[in-house]
């Protein structure tokens, strides 16, 4: 399959450039799966007549889950290669979408759109362009990530008007056809255009001037250990628990209670679920703009100070939320104010985590770190849905979800960056060449291997 990629004439940018936008779309196609619960939990009500507590259980494990398989899949991608991990997911999530066609119980709805959808688009997440930015990209690493990170809402922006329209009359089973048809479409994408490595096509990364060695074989197998020992060796440090918690509220106050409460909670003051998740699209329109921006600030400022300004408006406009009027001009303001804001989190938090846990454990404490985030999500998923059904309202959770943000920016600002220990001096010669590739000469963030 790669020899098709071989015969393009292409330099390193080219084939660079294809394989961030087989990713990108990727990334895209999971994030629309994880946002399709939001736009089928009132057809769902009315067809089966559900508990809105009992859909939000399903989502709400889904997305436990999507966050759960971010280290396993780093680990999976260590070993078995980014390429297969990547078909893997897409087919678990095309697999399992289809088959929710035919359920007629909750219980089936969580098998299918909370388990097996979870574990699939979990291989399919951040994790996953954390890889392909630092294998296929030795510059501008911090932009290339904040727009692979934008891809999430981006999903949003492509998927919930369609979502939306084919949900209209309350019909559920249209939005899990259009969602497994594009994840299945997206097999052959990576099937024929996604090599392994540069390697495989004799050329080198993206912006790297001088001729690296391959890297070695690994030693260990894709096992649970692996990723079990990388946060053993994590959870002694006091960053992990900061950035574990912050994820926590990222999830809590973005796709955990908006992106899945967001078009019943306007449903609850008269806005129809199509102009709902419009605004949901034109906040993943303004998110792809503030993520981006947010990448490219991370390889030039703090990224602490980025991290408190981010998570304090973002509490600020929660808090807010609940006691605008509703027209159209105050929403339009809120979805581009809280669009920028979206997931602009994820680019200052990955160079945090790379800089305090190395080269070597980085990419697996981030999807712990994921964990956290999907954590946070899943909270919000259920305890939001759990409140509107016994206060009547979503205010409470709306509320909540704001004071955490505005806890997590003051947080973030104290915290001290400490790099890893000095390895011993026969380590530090074996690995001395792999380490200077850790920062590039414009200060740019480089992703520890894979």
């Amino acid at each position: 399959m790669t020899a098709i990629l071989a015969r393009m004439p292409l330099r390193a940018r080219g084939y660079a450039s294809i394989v961030a936008a087989i990713t990108f779309i990727a990334l895209l196609v999971s994030a629309g799966l994880r946002s399709a619960p939001g736009v089928m939990m009132l057809p769902l009500e009315l067809h089966f007549g559900w508990d809105r507590a009992t859909i939000s259980a399903a989502a709400a494990i889904g997305i436990l889950l999507y966050g759960l398989v971010g280290p396993f899949a780093a680990a999976l991608m260590l070993t078995i290669g980014i390429k297969r991990t990547m078909i893997a997911g897409l087919v678990l999530m095309s697999v399992s979408t289809f088959a929710s066609l035919w359920m007629s119980h909750p219980w089936q709805y969580v098998l299918s759109w909370g388990v097996f959808s979870g574990v699939g688009s979990g291989a399919v997440a951040s994790v996953l362009g954390a890889a392909v930015v630092n294998r296929w990209f030795a510059t501008r690493q911090g932009l290339v990530m904040g727009m692979l990170t934008a891809s999430t809402a981006t999903g949003a922006l492509v998927f919930l008007p369609l979502l939306a329209w084919l949900a209209e009359g309350g019909a559920w089973r249209p939005v899990a056809l259009a969602v497994a048809i594009a994840s299945a479409c997206v097999i052959p994408l990576v099937l024929f255009f996604v090599p392994e490595r540069p390697q495989d096509l004799g050329v080198r990364r993206f912006g790297e001037t001088e001729a690296a060695a391959p890297p070695p074989p690994l030693k260990q197998a894709a096992t649970p250990a692996l990723a079990f020992t990388a946060l053993f060796r994590a959870s002694r440090s006091p960053m992990f628990w900061l950035l574990f918690g912050t994820f926590f509220v990222c999830g809590l106050t973005t796709n955990g209670l908006v992106g899945t409460h967001l078009i019943a909670f306007c449903g609850d003051h008269g806005i129809a679920p199509v102009q709902a998740a419009g605004l949901l699209s034109l906040m993943g329109l303004f998110d792809l703009i503030g993520t981006t921006a947010s990448g490219w600030l991370t390889d030039r400022y703090d990224p602490r100070k980025l991290l408190f300004v981010y998570y304090g408006l973002r509490g600020l406009s929660l808090l807010t939320l609940p006691f605008l009027d509703f027209s159209a001009s105050s929403l339009l303001l809120f979805a581009i104010f809280y669009g920028l804001d979206w997931i602009a989190t994820v680019p200052p938090t990955v160079k945090l985590a790379n800089v305090s846990f190395g080269e070597r454990d980085a990419p697996i404490v981030f999807g712990w770190i994921m964990v956290g985030h999907q954590l946070g999500a899943a909270t919000a998923a259920f305890g939001a849905g759990a409140i509107r059904t016994f206060a009547g309202t979503y205010t409470p959770a709306f509320l909540i979800a704001g004071a955490f943000g505005l806890a997590a920016a003051v947080a973030i600002l104290g915290a001290r960056i400490r790099t890893p220990q000095a390895a011993p001096a026969s380590r530090r010669r074996n690995r001395a060449g792999r380490s200077a590739n850790c920062i590039s000469a414009s200060g740019n963030l480089l992703f520890p291997a894979l």
